[in-house]
């Protein structure tokens, strides 16, 4: 079981504990469409990190999305 954390691991990204839907998204996709998807989420939490109330908390979600794709790339496992 994983602890809630609105960064890493938020409660509303996993069913039944037993999968993230980050992990679900990755198995549907080849890597290079993966690749995309982190390159755009990243885009996305720094585009509007003002406009949601919690700023640095955007900031460390774009931070996340780029430490996965940074892994993705050098082919080490996910900080999970």
């Amino acid at each position: 079981m994983t602890e809630n954390n609105p960064v890493d691991h938020p409660d509303h990204y996993t069913r039944d504990d037993a999968i993230e839907c980050i992990d679900a998204i990755q198995a549907s996709m080849r890597d290079d469409q993966f690749e995309g998807f982190l390159r755009g989420s990243v885009v996305k939490y720094i585009w509007r990190y003002k406009l949601k109330g919690h700023p640095t908390q955007d900031l460390h979600k774009a931070q996340w999305y780029l430490n996965r794709l940074i892994e993705l790339l050098e082919g080490t496992p996910a900080d999970v």
